[in-house]
């Protein structure tokens, strides 16, 4: 490994992170698409140097899979209101893993059935980018309603989506490259593989939440040795990646083990430190360190994006967006169904629309197209279709969703006192 270059191609991506800041706010677009819009032009510009930039999709499975995704996992676990969490986990939970288990599907159904193309877009194929597409990504969503000041309940439903959605989506995922990769080499028994995959899904699932809590105990135990936010922080870093590290050494959910970490991790914290100005306060860290996990992904997809993507796979984008917004009003619907048969409290009319339009997809379902095994042949199908569905979120969307939570009366418009709103909540 050449050092050198590697820690100026770091340096590089956090030089391109920090201008993307400034221009967003400048050009009043989201954060996530100007960062994408940065990755493709200086992968441009750099070009006019040289023939070839070296950029690979194959590069980039273990800088994901290694790096980046404890990084998202973990900060958004670790930042989560615990307890606010835990008033609305039911309907989380619902919304997170029955919910993403019925997109997924609907998403492969739909898919499979309006490429129909069986030979170079089989059944697996169609899973692999039913469970990518079904990791939502609403950060940006949940930052504009904290700024506009929307209920609190509406948040920490989305965000605890979010959280709980993506850790389940990437075992789903890895689960069936896991069976996709096998049943390559095989030209009978794919049921034999799938029956294979679901158990898997259920073992590592559930041993990565052992884990995970395991890990966050250990950790826990060690902060009562130290003093001080600054090796509460390293402790914090060194739990996450242990877990998830020996998670998957295990063969087990590293994703799941980061979550239940993080949430453990983070729970503690809230409940013992509250508000700290200490300048090594872990939430500060974990923010910075989630700030620049999420720049990078956008940036590294922004560099593999291609026109020949949206020229070539045009109509399967197309497939993609309508089939993932129907699954998603599906899912959503009857998790939410559900929920209040179970006793939840009313949801306000105006959940069900924004939580269906505010499902966006981002960060983790780059990373995982970013991550696709090469040696499938359809990977570059699935991917052109992930990044087509992510960009048209950030280009539609994101910025839509502010007019939305007024019109739903979810937030206070400029003709809407707050009283008004608050009878929406």
């Amino acid at each position: 490994m050449d050092i050198p270059f590697l820690i100026a191609e770091v340096a590089g991506l956090l030089l391109l992170s920090a201008m993307a800041q400034p221009l967003a706010r400048l050009l009043r677009l989201p954060f996530s698409l100007v960062l994408v819009i940065i990755g493709y032009v200086a992968v441009l510009i750099f070009l006019l140097f040289v023939e070839d930039t070296g950029l690979r999709a194959r590069s980039y499975h273990d800088l994901v899979f290694y790096v980046l995704l404890p990084i998202l996992i973990f900060e958004s676990a670790f930042r989560i209101d615990s307890q606010l969490l835990l008033r609305n986990l039911p309907a989380i939970l619902l919304l997170a893993i029955l919910g993403m288990l019925l997109s997924a599907l609907i998403s492969a159904v739909g898919i499979y059935y309006g490429i129909g193309h069986p030979a170079g877009f089989p059944w697996l194929a169609a899973l692999i980018t039913g469970s990518l597409l079904a990791a939502t990504d609403p950060v940006a969503v949940v930052a504009q309603m904290r700024s506009l000041g929307a209920p609190k309940r509406l948040e920490i439903l989305m965000e605890g989506e979010s959280l709980f959605n993506d850790a389940t989506a990437v075992v789903l995922f890895g689960v069936c490259i896991a069976v996709a990769t096998a049943a390559s080499g095989h030209e009978q028994g794919t049921g034999g593989l799938v029956l294979h995959g679901v158990l898997e899904f259920i073992k590592v699932f559930s041993g990565g939440i052992l884990v995970g809590l395991l890990l966050g105990l250990v950790v826990l135990a060690l902060s009562r040795w130290s003093s001080g936010g600054l090796n509460f922080s390293l402790l914090s870093i060194a739990g996450a990646y242990g877990a998830y590290l020996l998670a998957e050494h295990w063969h087990l959910s590293g994703v799941m083990a980061v979550l239940c970490a993080g949430l453990l991790l983070g729970s503690h914290v809230q409940r013992h430190q509250g508000v700290s100005k200490d300048r090594h306060d872990p939430v500060v860290l974990w923010e910075t360190l989630g700030h620049f996990g999420n720049a990078l992904i956008f940036l590294l997809s922004g560099m593999v994006i291609t026109l020949n993507m949206f020229s070539e796979r045009w109509r399967a984008i197309l497939i993609a967006l309508l089939v993932v917004f129907v699954a998603r009003a599906i899912s959503t619907t009857s998790s939410l169904a559900i929920a209040r048969s179970m006793g939840a409290a009313p949801f306000p009319p105006g959940y069900r629309p924004l939580m269906v339009w505010g499902g966006l997809r981002g960060a983790v379902t780059l990373a995982l197209a970013l991550s696709l095994p090469v040696e499938l042949s359809y990977w570059w199908t699935i991917q052109a279709i992930a990044f087509g569905v992510v960009l048209f979120t950030l280009f539609v969307q994101a910025p839509l969703t502010p007019w939305l939570m007024f019109r739903l009366g979810m937030v206070a418009g400029p003709d809407q006192d707050a009283a008004g709103t608050r009878q929406a909540r």
